[in-house]
Formats: C-alpha cells, structure tokens, sequence
C-alpha cells in the first residue's frame, strides 16, 4: 500500500500531465471550432487505456495505475480515488460559477418558449432512447443480468436525452452567448434534462437494489432542496450583499473578506453533499445554490478567483477518470459497432430535431432553433457521470459503457462547430443572437454577441 507522500507526489504528477496533455491539444482543435473543453475531455480519453494504454501500456499504467493488489485482492487504486475526488470538487464548484452566472432576467422574459422546449426536448430523446435501451436488454451484452427490460429502457433514455449542463455552461462562455436568449434558453433546457435525468436514474439505481424509497427520496429531497433554497435560503444570502469592497480589505484573499467567502464555500459544499445523498447528484445542489446567491462585487470577485483554478485544474480530473473506465477496442467488435452506430443516429437526431423543431414552433428564426438544436448535444460531464453511475452500480458491461462514452464525445464534439455555422450565417445576414434573439447588427454598438469564429 503506497505512503501517504507517494499518493500526493503521483497525484500532483499527474494533474501536471492532465495539464499539459489538454494544452498541446488546444491549438489543434481550435482550429477545428471546439471549445477548450473538448480539448480537456479529448484529453481524457487519449491518456486512458484505447490510445495511451495501447501506445506504451508499461507507461499509461505507471503514471495512472488504477487497481492496486493486496494479498489475493484487486482494490481500486488510492490514487484513482484521489483523481476522483478532485475532479468532483471541481464538478461541485464549476456548477457553483455556472448557477451565479446564469442570466435570471432572460429567462424569466422567455419562460413560456424556454417551457415548452424544454417538454418536447426531454419528452422526445427519452421515448426513442427507451425503446433502443428495451430492445438492447435483451441482447444480453449490454446490461447486466440484473436489468429488467424497463429498467433498461430508463437507463438509456436518461442517457439520451441529458444534456451536459457544466459543459454547455462553458461552450455558451467561450462562444460570447451567456448574455443571449439562445444561452440562456440552451443552459434552462439543459437544467430540466438533466433534473428529468437523475430522476430516472434514481429510479433505476433503487429498483435495482431493491429499495423503492431511493427513488422517492430522489423525488422528494430534490424539491425539497429547491424549496428551501429559494424560500429560505435566497434571502438569507440577499444579505451578503451588504459587503462592499474597501481599500486594502483582506488582501491576503485577494481583497475578499473571510467570513463572506467562508459563508458562501459552505453553503455549496452543503448543497452538494445534501444533493448527493439524496440521490440527484452534486451538480444540481451546486447549481441551485449559485442561482440562489445575491449577484453583485461578492459574487463577481469569488467567480473570477476561482474560475481559473476549478475549469483548468481541478475539473480535468473528471475527465481524466471517466477515459481510464473506457476501452475503445471493444467497438471493433462488428456487433457493438451498429449498435454504436444506432445509439449515435437516435441520441443526435432526438435531440437535434426536438429542439430545433419546438424551438422554431415557439418563434424562434431558423437558425437560432438550429443552433440551440446543436448546443442540446453537448452531452458531455453529465453524460460520463451517469455513466459512472451506471457502471459502478452494477447496471451496465463495459460494452455498454464504451458505447455511450463514444456517443458523448462524438455528440459534443459537434456541438460547437454545427452552432458556429449557423451563427456565422446570420452573421452573413446582418443578424446576431442577442437577449431577444435574432437582431440586426449595428456598427459601432455594444453588443451581446461577439462575432464568431471562423475556424
């Protein structure tokens, strides 16, 4: 069993590796109009066991070992847990940044439009992803034994139709749309699934081992949760407000003081762990509890203090951890690939057209609908947490694993460049997407949307 120095000194080894992997990356798939993101999830998968393993697999399983032998038994590796560990704080508190950043005021404005994509768009992928997850019960390779054929159909329709909120969170970012009605609808579609997603999992997890209350405990923590924090909670929090910034006030923190950022640390590490035990994960509790806290200085100051280290840091681990459990030899294999064939066609399309459809319906232009179709794909964390989930509760094989980890990266890689096209065409056609939609340019004005990229 290695030391508690030899679990830190692998540890910081590798998070040095996971940077400078996801850096030498950057600059090759910018030029292919993917965001930083894709570039640390991209990371991942190439420093696992299907590229990295099979390229020098002595190296791949020194530098990231992930079992360790102790007398006749394989135990998880101390420094696999230690890379999961990190990459959930940083899951915990990218989310954080993502709630106190969402934009309250558009979404309000656009609720009504923002309902009813969001319905179709979750009702949609669910219903095609359930019957491909019915059918593939009962080919026998996919799901363990323990899986009904219903139950399998809820696990691939929560896998289909997620959206991947910190991941879109950050494309929208990147792409200057967090101050648009195609952001801020795209992030409240990508909340319902995603709520819609766990709910379904939790029902899974819990039939699975034989404990109905899980799911109910899932259902009825979950809104319990949201009913406290807004009803409760905001309020209390409204009173951080009060702190203004003073000259030489704390400087050692960077001029915040402690006890507001001490509340405020709490207050998500809280959410989070409540969220979790109650069976609709980390994330959504993070989330909630940045949607919840007062916008002003505070808030501003502790998002631009934390931001560097959680997204190009902390974050990475995750990724990190989901390509050590994925094998991508095992889509050679002719029947796993039409089967990853077909779950690609089903999980984009659903999603792609649903949105875009309703979308569209709800008065949107064409390329506006087409875009927020496009950014609905962005599968990626959320994705590879269920999937975790799922493999580690024994619901899924690795086959199944494999399959769905292909499809999110392949689904999100699309995402960016297919809603860059379209906004490179209403670019093309004096448009932009602002907080009302598609608007005209005007040369010289602020604007809310940036130009895009061309690459």
């Amino acid at each position: 069993m290695p030391s508690l120095l030899e679990i830190s000194t692998h540890l910081s080894l590798q998070l040095a590796v996971i940077l400078v992997a996801y850096r030498l990356l950057w600059p090759l798939l910018r030029r292919l109009g993917q965001v930083q993101v894709v570039a640390v999830m991209v990371a991942g998968f190439l420093l696992g066991p299907s590229v990295f393993g099979w390229a020098w697999p002595e190296a791949q399983q020194w530098l990231f070992p992930t079992t360790l032998e102790v007398g006749d038994t394989s135990i998880m590796h101390p420094n696999l847990t230690a890379i999961y560990v990190v990459g959930q704080l940083g899951l915990i508190f990218y989310m954080f940044l993502v709630g106190s950043s969402f934009k309250l005021d558009i979404l309000t404005t656009h609720l009504r439009q923002a309902g009813a994509t969001s319905a179709i768009g979750v009702a949609v992928p669910m219903t095609l992803g359930a019957i491909v997850g019915w059918w593939l019960v009962g080919q026998g390779r996919y799901f363990t034994d323990s899986m009904a054929n219903w139950q399998g159909a809820l696990f691939l329709a929560a896998a289909v139709a997620v959206t991947a909120f910190p991941i879109l969170a950050w494309i929208i970012y990147d792409s200057g749309l967090l101050k648009t009605r195609l952001g801020t609808m795209s992030l409240a579609c990508a909340a319902v699934d995603d709520a819609c997603a766990w709910i379904l999992l939790a029902v899974v997890v819990a039939s699975a081992k034989d404990s109905p209350g899980g799911a109910l405990l899932a259902a009825g923590g979950g809104l319990a949760y949201v009913l406290f924090m807004t009803l409760i909670g905001r309020p209390l929090l409204a009173r951080l407000t009060t702190w203004t910034p003073r000259v030489g006030d704390n400087e050692h923190t960077g001029g915040l003081p402690v006890g507001p950022l001490v509340i405020v640390l709490l207050v998500v590490l809280l959410a989070a762990s409540f969220t979790d035990y109650v069976g609709i994960h980390s994330v959504l509790g993070a989330f909630v509890a940045g949607l919840c806290m007062p916008r002003g200085q505070l808030i501003d100051r502790i998002r631009e203090r934390l931001e560097p280290l959680v997204a190009y840091l902390l974050l990475p681990a995750y990724f990190i951890y989901t390509g050590l459990n994925t094998k991508l030899s095992l889509i050679f294999d002719p029947a796993v690939l039409a089967v990853t064939a077909l779950v690609l066609v089903v999980s984009f399309a659903s999603k792609f057209g649903a949105i875009g459809l309703v979308a569209r319906s709800q008065g949107m232009g064409w390329r506006e609908a087409g875009a927020m179709g496009a950014l609905a794909n962005a599968r990626g964390l959320m994705e590879l947490v269920l999937l975790n989930i799922g493999l580690s509760s024994g619901l899924i094989t690795a086959d199944l694993y494999t399959i769905l980890a292909l499809m999110t990266l392949v689904t999100t890689c699309l995402a960016t460049p297919l809603q860059r096209m379209f906004e490179r065409n209403a670019w093309k056609n004096g448009m932009i997407f602002g907080p009302n939609g598609e608007e005209p340019k005007v040369t010289g004005a602020p604007s809310h949307s940036t130009r895009p990229a061309t690459a």
